[in-house]
């Protein structure tokens, strides 16, 4: 009865905010290296932010550090969305919030310094790449389900790390945002508010995670937006682009973009593809070693990634210059 409450609540909650969007003009305009055509209402992710403020209200005591980060990436989020902001702006407000969950975990005190520069550096990242991901109706939604759906089956049945409700609001306020994005023609889009948001709780809980059980396996339960992420920006450093500019070389965007396949079927996709590593990740856990669970999970998206070129030579895609 409570999580139908709260999904009643998160659902209102986000009407309110469409009539807000409509009256203050908040919409996504499309451009040349845009996935879809139409203008549409923008920030819808911004639900995140509120579920984590309706957990924060009922356990004021459990995790101010998480919600005052949470905050401060969704308010510079929402402002970006709003009026473009500087990347030094943006940047420093992530490394100020992932700082505060770090304190939080007493990351300080575990780790050498090279361990938490590259914490920083990891989860800085992650967020952004969640970011650049958030591309076609239905994909931020369906990936943050597998993930948080993945961390909820290890906090019950393998490892306990958090508070399972604090797992479920993030799932529930997934659910909401789906209703009205993984539609043919969304009622809005997640924003950077939406992506940067519940990536910051993501990295949260796998880290979290990563400390309790001491394995670092558990980044895998985002490898596929990872691999894509890592892969394209290698690939745009090649073609000497601005990778902190648009563009269309993400698999999912040669997919959806260029090969006109539906945006839902590219999301269930990616998702499909997140829910089988996970559940391998999970079944292989303390049984195979770490390292080789990560070469067992990478190499094939390697692959399956580099079918990407195949796919621009076939039909001689000049997408290094926005074609």
């Amino acid at each position: 009865m409570e999580y139908c409450v709260l999904g009643l609540l998160l659902m209102i909650i986000m009407l309110l905010y469409f009539k807000v969007a409509d009256r203050f003009n908040i919409i996504d305009k499309p451009n040349q290296r845009s996935s879809h055509t139409e203008i549409t209402l923008r920030g819808g992710g911004i639900i995140f932010w509120f579920s984590a403020l309706l957990y924060f209200v009922q356990n004021i005591q459990s995790n101010y550090f998480f919600f005052t980060g949470i905050t401060l990436v969704s308010l510079v989020s929402f402002w970006d969305d709003i009026q473009n902001l500087s990347n030094k702006i943006r940047i420093s407000i992530h490394f100020l919030s992932i700082t505060l969950i770090f304190y939080n975990l007493n990351l300080f005190q575990l780790m050498p310094v090279w361990g938490i520069v590259v914490s920083y550096v990891l989860a800085i990242g992650l967020i952004n790449a969640y970011n650049f991901m958030d591309g076609i109706n239905g994909i931020t939604g369906l990936y943050t389900l597998v993930v948080m759906g993945s961390l909820l089956y290890v906090n019950k049945k393998i490892q306990f790390f958090a508070d399972g409700v604090f797992i479920k609001y993030a799932i529930l306020a997934s659910l909401v945002f789906l209703f009205f994005n993984y539609r043919k023609k969304a009622k809005c889009f997640a924003g950077d508010v939406g992506s940067i948001a519940i990536a910051f709780w993501i990295i949260y809980l796998v880290l979290k995670l990563i400390l309790v059980t001491e394995s670092l396996i558990w980044l895998l339960f985002l490898a596929v937006y990872g691999v894509d992420s890592v892969c394209t920006i290698l690939h745009r450093l090649y073609l000497k682009q601005n990778i902190f500019e648009a563009h269309r070389l993400h698999f999912y965007q040669i997919l959806s973009n260029e090969y006109k396949i539906q945006h839902r079927l590219v999301s269930l996709f990616y998702g499909l593809a997140q829910t089988g590593i996970s559940l391998l990740v999970i079944f292989l856990y303390h049984k195979v070693q770490d390292a080789m669970i990560f070469v067992i999970v990478i190499l094939p998206l390697l692959l399956i990634y580099s079918s990407k070129f195949y796919l621009l030579n076939k039909n001689n895609l000049r997408l290094d210059h926005g074609a």
